[in-house]
């Protein structure tokens, strides 16, 4: 496919929403069935379930757009050069399993997340949820959509008034000072807050109003693409903790319906984030 066209955002949207489809079949199959997942780290789990859902988006990227570079959780980069560069004008983010350990467990809230990126920006996107059979997807400039409907924030214009979702990272039990004085700050400002175990979910729940704001650090990119691109096209604010812009191999992420952005952000600086 060498000098082939690159795809317009909206064909990577119809074609990440097919292959998210394809791989969230996979994932209804395999639950409420007993798993025995592989630990990666003390709190980080792998299932089969993981692996077989990567394997069908790899093979089905590279059968569909073999010149394009991929990076997936299981497998690192499998495609398009080290540590993630984008060797190619289109790069796909694979999540085959974001909610791996609710999935393990038969808790439904898990699933499959796919992004493209075009030139290092943000194109395409398609998350799906294979239990509820509800698929979020956008492509830039063209709106966020749950199935066919377009989504948009919610109007909610305090932080008292707001429910907010986060998430742990993996080393929270080495290193809780850095998460649980957020999770305390926000637990006393906020309506309510949820945990629910899986960010690129939670981005979607905000993009279409059940969530009002989301903040979480040390993610990794698969886990944000798509539903960073998601929340913007239904009208959302996506930064960093301190409202500067958003860089994805950065691991922090605050985002929001835009209204109550600013008060988010001011209540992570009196937290003292980073220390």
């Amino acid at each position: 496919m060498s000098g082939a066209a690159t795809p317009e955002p909206a064909a990577l949207r119809a074609a990440a929403v097919e292959m998210a489809r394809e791989a969230g079949a996979i994932l209804r199959e395999g639950y409420g069935r007993a798993h025995h997942p592989e630990r990666k780290g003390r709190i980080d789990l792998v299932t089969e379930y993981d692996r077989r859902s990567e394997r069908l988006l790899l093979d089905a990227i590279a059968r569909r757009f073999p010149g394009h570079a991929v990076l997936a959780e299981e497998s690192g980069v499998s495609r398009g050069g080290a540590s993630g560069a984008v060797a190619a004008p289109v790069r796909w983010l694979v999540d085959p399993l974001d909610g791996t350990t609710n999935f393990a467990h038969n808790y439904p809230f898990f699933c499959v997340s796919i992004a493209a990126e075009i030139e290092g920006r943000l194109a395409a996107g398609a998350i799906f949820d294979p239990v509820r059979d509800e698929m979020f997807a956008a492509h830039a400039g063209g709106g966020a959509t749950l199935g066919d409907r377009p989504i948009h924030v919610s109007d909610i214009a305090r932080v008292e008034d707001a429910l907010l979702v986060t998430g742990f990272p993996y080393d929270v039990r080495e290193h809780p000072e850095r998460s649980l004085p957020l999770f305390h700050s926000f637990l006393m400002r906020a309506q309510g807050i949820r945990r629910d175990g899986s960010a690129a979910l939670n981005l979607c729940y905000l993009a279409c109003g059940r969530f009002d704001g989301f903040w979480e650090g040390h993610l990794a990119p698969w886990d944000m693409a798509a539903g960073v691109l998601i929340v913007r096209e239904a009208g959302g604010v996506v930064s960093d903790y301190a409202g500067g812009p958003f860089v994805l191999d950065e691991r922090q992420i605050l985002a929001s319906n835009g209204k109550i952005h600013d008060e988010m952000r001011a209540v992570l600086a009196a937290a003292r984030v980073g220390t």
